[in-house]
């Protein structure tokens, strides 16, 4: 069984050693992978749809697995519990849905446990829960596969007393430790996105205004919002390219 180049990351990032539950499991690659090259003792595979759950048991029972890998009928981290586990790692989910599901179990916040955290979207939120709940970002991965963006990022519990904060917005949305290491897949990637927000505040601009007047309310209403979205996008294309051309530099 060979992963792929975003599962392949995820699972390199748990500390080696951990027991490790892997919700939204899917086809259970991942727990696989752990235990089978002994980098997990024990396994969880997890997953709230019936389906993807099965495919998964047949993938353990292939490998010969089934003393170490357990699957559980979930959502979340319901049917876990804190001491069964080290690492939780959720990989696959919008960002938003990630926090949802940590924010439900906050005992496995409140108990330490390591957490590789792989959100498709909303990468900011992801990091600010990592932060709020009293958590160090210690590493991030940013990868490309097959034309789509990546991000991993690997959360572990500072000392009690201890907080880590990021001094701006930027910061969080593109990882500050990327952003210092200067992480090349995350460049290309920014640059597109500059690109994009740079033709869609163009479009805005060019947007006729003839229908509106001050004097209608409604058209007021919109012409603020549409001037506050553009106010944001200049802002953000601003940052962006300033980033972009001192790593150039």
């Amino acid at each position: 069984m060979e992963l792929s180049k975003r599962l392949y990351t995820v699972a390199s990032a748990v500390s080696p050693g951990c027991r490790v539950a892997d919700i939204g499991t899917d086809h259970g690659y991942i727990p696989i992978y752990l235990v089978k090259n002994k980098y997990a003792p024990r396994a969880f595979a997890m997953d709230v749809n019936q389906g993807p759950l099965e495919r998964a048991r047949e993938h353990i029972q292939e490998e010969g697995l089934t003393s170490q890998i357990e699957t559980r009928l979930s959502n979340g981290l319901l049917q876990l519990e804190p001491e069964e586990v080290d690492a939780v790692v959720i990989a696959g989910m919008g960002g938003s849905l990630i926090c949802r599901i940590l924010e439900t179990s906050p005992e496995f916040l409140q108990t330490g446990k390591e957490l590789i955290l792989q959100p498709q979207s909303e990468w900011f939120k992801v990091r600010h829960l990592l932060h709020r709940r009293g958590y160090s970002i210690k590493k991030e991965w940013f990868l490309e596969e097959e034309g789509k963006y990546y991000v991993v990022i690997k959360g572990c519990p500072l000392p009690e007393g201890e907080t880590e904060r990021y001094e701006d917005e930027f910061s969080y949305v593109y990882g500050k430790l990327l952003l210092d290491e200067r992480n090349p897949v995350l460049l290309a990637y920014m640059q597109k996105e500059c690109a994009k927000k740079e033709s869609i505040l163009a479009q805005m601009k060019a947007q006729t205004e003839e229908k509106e007047t001050e004097d209608n309310p409604a058209d007021a209403i919109r012409k603020e919002k549409r001037g506050r979205r553009m106010g944001e996008l200049e802002e953000e294309i601003k940052n962006c390219r300033a980033y972009i051309h001192g790593a150039d530099s």
